[in-house]
């Protein structure tokens, strides 16, 4: 499957203030996640902010949020995984099932709590998910990987934070690609 920025939406799971210094690959993890908000800023892909209990862990990191401009929505939650919180479930459904937005780009952290369980979830309610594992991180490299392998098991495709910017740009020459491709160098 190939990302298209009219039937695709941007789930960003939980980078909060709190959570990201026990991170491996911080800086990584926050840069992709920032690419992958400006690019869906640009290109009108509509964004979800999760937030796990942001009253103990914080808020969303400033530089995913100025990313995201004004074209994000945030929501808390309790849950693990953000398919089995009453808001972000109606709001991830509103998107796919009224906007026709079944793909599903999901970015964040831990890749095996949150990210792991709301991939599976939403993959078993028949969104196309792609994962995108330069954007995600864990406490360890180890729970990372067994994360990925165990998405990967389930049919959830992993990708680059480059791959789902080029395939929603679809071509070169554009006043987008201009933008875009300055991210990426």
């Amino acid at each position: 499957m190939i990302l298209n920025r009219q039937t695709s939406q941007l789930l960003v799971v939980d980078i909060q203030e709190r959570l990201l210094p026990a991170m491996t690959q911080q800086e990584p993890l926050m840069a992709n996640a920032a690419r992958l908000c400006q690019a869906a800023r640009l290109l009108d892909v509509p964004i979800t902010i999760s937030e796990q209990y942001p009253k103990g862990i914080g808020a969303t990191v400033p530089v995913v949020i100025e990313a995201c401009g004004t074209n994000a929505t945030i929501l808390p939650k309790l849950t693990f995984s953000c398919l089995r919180d009453e808001s972000l479930a109606q709001r991830i459904n509103e998107l796919g099932k009224v906007h026709l937005r079944r793909q599903i780009v999901v970015c964040g952290i831990e890749a095996h709590v949150c990210v792991l369980q709301t991939a599976l979830d939403l993959q078993s309610s028949g969104f196309d998910v792609v994962v995108i594992g330069d954007a995600i991180s864990s406490r360890t490299a180890e729970s990372k990987s067994f994360a990925i392998e165990r998405m990967r098991s389930h049919d959830v495709d992993v990708a680059t934070t480059e791959m789902a910017v080029f395939e929603w740009l679809e071509r070169a020459g554009t006043a987008q690609f201009k933008t875009l491709s300055q991210l990426i160098k």
